[in-house]
C-alpha cells in the first residue's frame, strides 16, 4: 500500500485540501471558496474575520468524508503538507488567535512596513505560518514563504540581522517564527485541531513554500529550461534555477519550493483570471434559464471559439487590478461596435491575458537567456481548452497542459512525501507524482494571424497610460517617479 498524505493548499480564491497518494494520485479533494476581500481606503484588503482558518477547517472535513465515503481509511494518511497564499500578513495574539484580520497580497499595507507593532501580537507570519500555528501550536513556517517586506536573507533562507532590515520592514525579530526548509517539519497536529478540522491529531505538518512556488514544483519543475505560465488569480510566468541572480525590470527572484532553488518570475497580471469569473457573472443575464458557472462556461468557450483571432478589431487590457509599476492604469475594451457579442467579449479578454503574458514571458527568457521551449500551462485557466489553443496559437509552440487541476496541492503533497522519507529527495519524487499533461498544438493559420495581432496590442498601453494619468491624477512627472 502507497502512503497517502493531506494536500492543503491555501489560494487567493478558495482553500482546497486533497488527500494524494505516493504516486499523486487524487483520492479526494474538497474545495470552499473564501469570501469577498474587505475593501477600504488607502488600499485596504484584508480577508474577512478568520476565512483562511474557516476555509481550511471546511475543506478538510467535506475532503476526508469524501475519502472515508469512498472507502478510505485515515489510517493511511501518514503526513500532511501545508502551503499559503505568499504576501498575506498575519498578526497573531498570545492566545494563537488572529488580532486583525488577515491582510491580502493586495493590501498595500503589505508593502510598507509594520509600523507600529500592536501590543497584543506576539507573531507576525506569513498566511501559512498562522495556519502552521493553528495546526501545531509551534511558531514555525517555511523560509520559502517570504519575500518582499520581511527581513529575509534571500542566500541563507533565514532572517538577517542587519539593523537596516528592522528599519526597513519594521518587524522585530522576535515576533517572527523560526524557519525551515521546504520538506522539514512545521509540527503535529493537534488534538483540539483534530476534533475541529477531522486530520488525525499528531500527524506531521511539512512545510512547502509560497502558493506559486508550489504550483511550480507540481508542475515538474525542478530544473531550468521549461517555463510555467500559471494562469490563477494571479497570473505569471515562471522558471527555476540554482543560482541568486540579480532581477531587473523583466523578472524577479523568490525562494522554489526545493531547499536552495530559485523560482525565477516574470511581470504578472494581477486579478486575471478573477477577471474572467467577473465577466461570466456579467454576462449570465444572458442565460435566464441557469446560474450555473459551469454551464455559463461552456456556453461561453463555445461561442468564443467560433470567433476569429483578434475579435473583429476588439482588444482588451487585463488590468482590472493596477500592475505595481504603473498604479494610474485601469482594464480597457477597446474597439467595440454592435457586431460584438458576449463571446466576442469572452474571446477578447483571453486575448489580452495572453498577449500581455507573451511579452512578459518573451522578456523573461531574453534576461536569463533562454530559448523558447517547453511551455507548461497550470492553475485554473489551463482547465479550458480554448485558452490552451489560444496559448498555443498565440505563442506559436507546442503547450502542455497540466495533468492535475490542483498543481500547488500536487506540490503540497510532494514536501510532505520528501519529509516523511517516502521519496529520498524532490527529483524523485517529482519523477513518481508529476505525470505529463496533454500536449496542445498550435494551428498553423491562426498562429499566423497572431503574429500579425501581437504587435499591433503591444502599442496599445502607449496610448492608454497618459489617459488613464490624467483621468486618475497621475501626470507625466509623477509617473516617472513611480507614482
Amino acid at each position: 500500500m502507497t502512503d497517502l498524505f493531506l494536500a492543503i493548499d491555501g489560494g487567493s480564491q478558495s482553500t482546497k485540501v486533497s488527500v494524494i497518494d505516493q504516486l499523486g494520485v487524487v483520492h479526494a479533494s474538497a474545495s470552499v471558496p473564501l469570501r469577498p476581500y474587505e475593501l477600504g481606503p488607502n488600499g485596504r484588503a484584508v480577508h474577512p474575520d478568520d476565512d483562511l482558518w474557516d476555509t481550511l477547517v471546511g475543506a478538510a472535513r467535506a475532503a476526508l468524508a469524501s475519502f472515508a465515503a469512498a472507502g478510505g481509511e485515515t489510517s493511511g494518511i501518514v503526513a500532511v503538507g501545508l502551503c499559503g497564499i505568499r504576501f498575506c500578513r498575519a498578526l497573531v495574539g498570545s492566545d494563537g488567535r488572529l488580532v486583525e484580520p488577515v491582510l491580502s497580497w493586495m493590501d498595500a499595507r503589505v508593502s510598507r512596513p509594520l509600523s507600529p507593532v500592536p501590543a497584543e501580537v506576539t507573531l507576525v507570519a506569513s498566511a501559512g505560518g498562522y495556519l502552521a500555528a493553528r495546526l501545531t501550536g509551534v511558531r514555525r513556517d517555511s523560509a520559502a514563504s517570504y519575500q518582499g517586506m520581511w527581513p529575509i536573507d534571500p542566500a541563507t533562507r533565514q532572517w538577517s540581522t542587519a539593523p537596516t532590515e528592522l528599519d526597513r520592514t519594521g518587524m522585530p525579530l522576535e515576533l517572527l517564527p523560526s524557519l525551515v526548509d521546504p520538506g522539514e517539519l512545521l509540527g503535529e497536529v493537534l488534538p483540539a485541531v483534530s476534533s475541529e478540522t477531522g486530520i488525525p491529531a499528531g500527524l506531521p505538518v511539512y512545510a512547502t513554500g509560497n502558493d506559486k512556488a508550489v504550483e511550480a514544483l507540481g508542475s515538474g519543475l525542478v530544473r531550468g529550461g521549461s517555463v510555467l505560465l500559471s494562469l490563477g488569480t494571479y497570473i505569471a510566468a515562471m522558471t527555476v534555477g540554482r543560482e541568486l541572480v540579480e532581477g531587473d525590470d523583466r523578472f524577479w527572484v523568490n525562494a522554489a519550493a526545493v531547499p536552495g532553488r530559485y523560482l525565477y518570475e516574470s511581470a504578472g497580471i494581477r486579478r486575471g483570471m478573477w477577471t474572467v469569473s467577473w465577466l461570466r457573472q456579467l454576462v449570465s443575464a444572458a442565460l435566464p434559464d441557469t446560474t450555473d458557472p459551469a454551464a455559463i462556461q461552456s456556453w461561453l468557450e463555445v461561442g468564443a471559439a467560433a470567433v476569429p483571432p483578434g475579435c473583429g478589431g476588439l482588444f482588451t487590457v487585463p488590468d482590472w487590478l493596477a500592475p505595481g509599476h504603473a498604479p494610474y492604469r485601469r482594464g480597457a475594451i477597446l474597439g467595440l461596435d454592435g457586431s460584438h457579442q458576449a463571446a466576442h467579449l469572452y474571446r477578447s479578454l483571453l486575448e489580452g491575458i495572453l498577449m500581455t503574458m507573451h511579452g512578459h514571458t518573451q522578456a523573461l527568457e531574453a534576461a536569463l537567456g533562454l530559448s523558447p521551449g517547453r511551455l507548461v500551462l497550470s492553475g485554473g485557466g489551463s482547465r479550458s481548452a480554448l485558452m490552451s489553443q489560444i496559448a498555443a496559437d498565440l505563442f506559436n509552440r507546442p503547450v502542455e497542459r497540466s495533468a492535475v487541476s490542483d498543481a500547488a496541492g500536487l506540490g503540497a503533497a510532494i514536501c510532505a512525501a520528501v519529509g516523511h522519507g517516502s521519496y529520498p529527495d524532490f527529483e524523485s519524487a517529482v519523477a513518481a507524482m508529476v505525470r505529463s499533461g496533454t500536449d496542445v498544438l498550435p494551428d498553423p493559420g491562426s498562429a499566423e494571424r497572431y503574429a500579425d495581432i501581437v504587435p499591433v496590442y503591444a502599442e496599445i498601453t502607449g496610448f492608454t497610460d497618459p489617459l488613464f494619468q490624467r483621468l486618475n491624477g497621475f501626470g507625466a512627472e509623477s509617473a516617472e517617479r513611480g507614482g
